[in-house]
């Protein structure tokens, strides 16, 4: 008994906290005490007496664990009926799992009406040779689920559970839960072994029937539930997961198939919501947040609804009106002092209350709107958005010219651009009309040579879709490209606009920046078109499908292959927070048939189809910053440059910052790696870990199974690839094109074309108005992308950790953790600084915003700053 006591407990000889034994009936003073008491800083010594106690029943001794247990109180709990719920108290070490005498926990006995959670005193009774505690397994004998925030046991042992625990006639299965520590799985204590293996095949289900709201299981379908068939035919939506339809896969709901498809899943009915693993589904302070701003997009559209009813059309008549959706900024008040003396005057005042109440209901100004751009987006602020915007992930070098297609010549016929070298040439900056005459093609060579020509090329994207597109009513899209110039002031200056339609090379129209009326006229309502394909690539392709959609099949294997005691495990937990959730909420209202991105994006029904084409090119490995950058041309390998790489836009905000923030968690992730995994042969004979990235590969994106560019897991670096990659997109890149879109946002979608025709002549600027959505379609834009740009009031930010115990007795990660944060909070000052550059003109000047989505934290609601550690909205 001895020697296994002393065994047991030597393993946390690092632990810094104090363990308690009560006794019980006697309690042994072992040899070894003094050194435990050293190693846990133990209280005093057992007295002479206890002593002589041990000495005459030496082998049976009963020793008393006190713990607390703390639960968050629901008004079920007020119910008159007694619950129960019962704890066991298991071993780390022993060869085979022990268990404690159960307890018995009457909730209702200490319960306090009015707090957000309670905590109870429990004692486990355990014999001397028990070991070190490894975890608890809790049933609940409730009628209703409860909360378990976490136990703690004699202020030595913590288990973090913050799980709902479902009554024992649901789910009669018990609850395990670990203790903080991390053990690898070649590590686990043999009595936690099973109970590991356990946990694991629990959280993966059977793949069978229709999930239940109040289930944990974590499992994979394709993207069958988007359209609805049983509406008729004109509703349905391509399966997304299919040879003809690649897609990443999604988490399964098993909800029973359509009437008149079988393929098809059936949509959500009015009273259910899409099926979550319990502990995903949105709670509290953040539920409560979110149902307010929707209730607020509902009450902003109300009057716009009503006026576009009675006006049949609600069409703006002129550019003025688009400011009145906007608030002003000074809003009349009546001073108190002066209500008395107004009384005699209501009517009077009547129009002021009237505007007052209108002007509650308005949306704040963007800062878009706010700065020196105007409503019009001027040619400077089009480049400024391409770097600093809220889609910076298009803008490409131009490497050839004119710009070449990579559709297949086969299907789409030959697609050669329009744009000519006559196009572009006199927009480039110090050079003579005569030069131009003398060395056409010698000077584009030149700019193309000395890396000036950039573009946002968004031809390929809907070329196979622009018939059908157009074909829908109140649309009319283009497929565009739009050539930039680097000026010498670092800035980008757009000099040539194609415009395709998918006719054939007849259809083509290129416009370049105006010199008269009309050309001013046709110049911004291709800007319009241009910003229409570029709101659509940035909400389908850079934010639903890169960010939400590719990083939930990483988020469900994550649950199902790596144990909670993983290291691997504890390291993601913070950024796996919440996305199923949110997923879950677009796939009912915001990517479906009829939903939100359907009803105010060009690509309409055919949304669907263009996420699809879009993965086929999608890249793993090209997810890392200093990747994506060099693959765009936007940067080149540099070895005498601080990151290994520059920047051939050296005033290129989401580069600039992005670069800090990646490479200051990559150093974070490299150090807990290599903390954990010394060398190629531990990473490879993990077998949760292997389990894990495999099943990323071959389940998650079955479709892309076969790929060569996937990393091998091999070696620590692989892993610290892997993992910088997964965080970096969930968190930085996410903020980046999430959490601008209402201050940043471009416009949804034009319904006319570029036409000189006797009305455009007549009245060119109601023309334009004419191209654009309605009012109520414009705020119901603005009320979405409001919702979308909004922080939760409970959100947690990336360098913050509130979870550092778990590494209690590992000071070096708690300092690479705490080295993170610094380099955070370093980060955002120096953001700050740039954003007061005079130099840096595409975040610095008069009206120009400076660029802050990268500064990692924020005040609630919509800021335009703020990384929050995983993708909450």
């Amino acid at each position: 008994m001895v020697e296994a006591l002393c065994c047991n407990i030597s393993v946390w000889s690092s632990l810094p906290n104090s363990f308690w034994i009560k006794r019980h009936t006697t309690v042994s003073m072992l040899p070894t005490f003094s050194e435990l008491k050293t190693m846990l800083q133990l209280p005093p010594p057992l007295s002479q007496s206890s002593k002589r106690d041990l000495a005459s029943n030496p082998f049976n001794v009963t020793l008393t664990i006190e713990g607390t247990v703390t639960i968050k109180n629901s008004k079920e709990m007020m119910l008159p009926y007694m619950h129960q719920q019962r704890g066991n108290y298991l071993p780390a070490r022993t060869m085979q799992t022990k268990l404690s005498n159960p307890v018995e926990l009457e909730l209702l006995k200490q319960f306090k009406v009015g707090v957000e959670s309670s905590t109870y005193k429990v004692e486990f009774e355990i014999d001397s040779d028990f070991g070190f505690p490894g975890a608890i397994t809790v049933t609940n004998k409730y009628d209703k689920e409860i909360f378990l925030g976490d136990f703690s046991i004699e202020g030595v042992v913590d288990i973090v559970c913050n799980s709902w625990v479902q009554p024992e006639k649901i789910h009669p299965e018990e609850r395990i839960f670990f203790t903080n520590k991390a053990y690898l799985p070649c590590y686990t204590p043999a009595g936690l072994k099973e109970l590991r293996k356990e946990e694991l095949r629990l959280l993966r289900g059977n793949g069978k029937g229709v999930r239940k709201r109040c289930e944990r299981v974590y499992d994979y379908d394709v993207y069958n539930d988007l359209g609805n068939p049983d509406k008729g035919r004109e509703n349905m939506r391509p399966i997304l997961g299919t040879t003809e339809y690649p897609s990443p896969r999604r988490c399964r709901t098993g909800r029973p198939p359509s009437i008149t498809d079988k393929k098809c899943e059936s949509c959500v009915n009015s009273s259910g919501e899409t099926y979550v693993p319990r502990d995903e589904v949105f709670e509290g302070t953040r539920k409560k947040a979110l149902d307010v701003e929707m209730l607020k997009g509902t009450t902003r559209n109300l009057i716009p609804f009503i006026r576009t009813c009675i006006t049949k059309c609600g069409d703006f008549k002129q550019l003025s009106d688009v400011q009145q959706i906007y608030k002003r900024k000074h809003v009349h008040r009546m001073k108190p002092e002066k209500v008395a003396s107004m009384r005699w005057s209501l009517l009077m005042n009547m129009s002021r209350i009237k505007s007052n109440v209108e002007e509650h209901f308005k949306f704040n100004a963007p800062r878009i709107i706010n700065g020196a751009s105007g409503w019009c987006m001027k040619d400077e602020e089009l480049g400024r958005q391409a770097l600093a915007g809220i889609n910076p992930l298009s803008i490409k070098r131009l490497k050839a010219f004119p710009p070449l297609s990579d559709l297949d010549h086969s299907i789409y016929g030959p697609q050669k651009s329009a744009l000519k070298e006559e196009h572009i040439i006199s927009h480039l900056d110090g050079m003579s009309v005569q030069e131009v005459f003398e060395a056409l093609h010698y000077l584009l060579a030149q700019a193309i040579a000395e890396k000036k020509l950039f573009i946002l090329d968004y031809h390929d994207v809907y070329i196979p879709f622009l018939k059908g597109m157009n074909v829908q009513e109140d649309r009319k899209a283009y497929a565009t490209r739009t050539i930039f110039f680097l000026t010498q002031l670092g800035t980008l200056k757009p000099i040539a606009i194609e415009l395709s339609l998918s006719e054939g090379e007849s259809s083509k129209q290129v416009l370049t920046p105006p010199l008269d009326a009309t050309s001013h006229w046709l110049w911004q309502i291709a800007k319009a078109h241009v910003c229409s394909n570029d709101a659509g690539v940035h909400q389908l392709v850079h934010h639903w499908l890169r960010t939400h959609a590719c990083m939930e099949p990483f988020i469900i294997a994550t649950h199902r292959q790596l144990s909670v005691m993983h290291p691997i495990f504890k390291l993601l937990k913070p950024h796996l927070k919440h996305t199923l959730q949110i997923n879950a909420l677009a796939r009912e209202a915001l990517i479906n048939e009829g939903g939100i991105i359907e009803s105010i994006f060009s690509p309409g029904k055919y949304s669907t189809q263009i996420i699809s084409a879009a993965y086929k090119d999608w890249r793993f490995d090209m997810e890392a910053l200093p990747a994506d950058l060099i693959r765009r041309g936007v940067a080149e390998p540099d070895p005498t440059q601080p990151h290994g790489l520059r920047l051939l836009i050296e005033d290129y905000p989401y580069a600039n910052d992005g670069l800090l923030m990646w490479f200051a968690l990559e150093n974070l992730v490299r150090t807990y790696v290599n903390y954990y995994y010394r060398d190629g042969n531990m990473v490879e004979s993990d077998n949760e870990l292997q389990a894990w990235y495999s099943e990323v590969i071959n389940v998650g994106h079955a479709d892309h199974a076969n790929a060569s560019w996937w990393w091998t897991l091999s070696t620590p670096s692989d892993l610290t690839s892997i993992l910088t990659t997964f965080i970096w997109v969930v968190s930085v890149q996410h903020a980046a094109v999430n959490f601008g879109q209402y201050p940043l946002g471009g416009s949804c979608y034009p319904k006319k074309g570029i036409r000189s025709t006797k009305e455009f002549m007549d009245d060119p600027e109601g023309y334009l108005l004419s191209c654009l959505p309605n009012l109520f379609e414009t705020t119901k834009f603005l009320a979405v992308v409001d919702i979308l740009s909004q922080h939760s009031p409970d959100e947690e930010y990336i360098g913050q950790r509130k979870d550092l115990s778990e590494w209690a007795g590992e000071p070096e990660i708690v300092q690479a953790f705490y080295k993170f944060s610094m380099d955070v909070k370093r980060i955002e000052k120096e953001i700050e600084k740039r954003n007061k550059d005079s130099k840096r003109r595409n975040r610095c000047g008069a009206g120009i915003p400076p660029y802050d989505l990268l500064i990692a934290s924020s005040d609630p609601g919509v800021t335009c700053r703020g990384v929050p550690n995983s993708i909450t909205i």
